[in-house]
């Protein structure tokens, strides 16, 4: 990914391991000032154009994207399908990264959801027409208006990457947006490797791990590979995955858990 915009970024002088991955920080160095923000400050990051860009693709050589869609497609090839046929809902668009990977294989429909307005503008400034329709919506709380604008594009693909996790997208609202889209949809994401571990009890993890080993969804494609680098150099490693969406997941299931 080329970066266009070149904006001076500093990353700490002290190690910053003993930080969780939605803690992590940088410096935005302009002149005499310098601006300390979060890796997960969207709402502050895409209002600087191509700054997410610089720091997580370029310096950080964050792959998620590519190795997403990928997947997407082993998975939909194995179904005899092709990704041409596909009706996307991408879940945590952000400022429109993944969608133009997407884009770049002919997907049918492409609909970009993501909870912050920033995410929207930045799309609309950097990526214009990637997207068919864009929303801003809270999937935690999406009201019956919502759900029939969704319902209106017949969405049979969900996709969602580098958002699960961490405060950024709730398990709950994963699971309204699994339920969004039709039977037999196929689904792409990833995940940190540290939700699979039996000693994760964090009702996201449960969750995640009752979905891929569940009646809800087939499972096709699943890899584990490098994310990103950190701070530090060194890898950090998530899962990805493709499937295909068996049925909606009941609410007794989303009840069970804590979430």
């Amino acid at each position: 990914m080329k970066v266009k915009i070149k904006h001076k970024i500093q990353f700490p002088p002290t190690n910053v391991r003993e930080l969780g991955q939605d803690q992590v920080y940088f410096y935005l160095v302009n002149g005499e000032s310098r601006e300390k923000i979060r890796l997960h400050d969207y709402e502050r990051i895409f209002e600087v154009p191509e700054l997410y860009e610089q720091v997580v693709y370029e310096r950080l050589k964050c792959q998620s994207p590519s190795i997403v869609v990928d997947i997407l497609q082993s998975a939909v090839s194995q179904g005899d399908q092709s990704l041409n046929e596909l009706r996307v809902l991408d879940l945590g668009a952000g400022n429109g990264i993944v969608g133009e990977k997407l884009k770049q294989h002919g997907v049918s429909r492409l609909i970009g959801v993501d909870i912050i307005p920033e995410a929207q503008a930045a799309t609309e400034r950097d990526r214009p027409g990637i997207y068919d329709e864009f929303y801003v919506m809270d999937f935690c709380n999406l009201s019956d208006k919502d759900r029939d604008e969704l319902n209106s594009w017949s969405p049979n693909c969900l996709v969602s990457v580098a958002a699960l996790g961490f405060g950024d997208i709730p398990a709950k609202a994963f699971l309204e947006a699994f339920n969004v889209i039709s039977e037999n949809a196929w689904v792409s994401f990833n995940i940190k490797e540290t939700f699979l571990d039996s000693i994760d009890n964090s009702g996201f993890s449960q969750l995640i791990r009752k979905l891929i080993f569940s009646e809800f969804l087939d499972l096709y494609h699943f890899k584990r590979y490098r994310h990103r680098f950190s701070l530090e150099g060194e890898k950090l490693y998530y899962f990805a995955l493709g499937g295909k969406k068996n049925s909606d997941v009941p609410l007794s299931l989303i009840d069970s858990l804590d979430l």
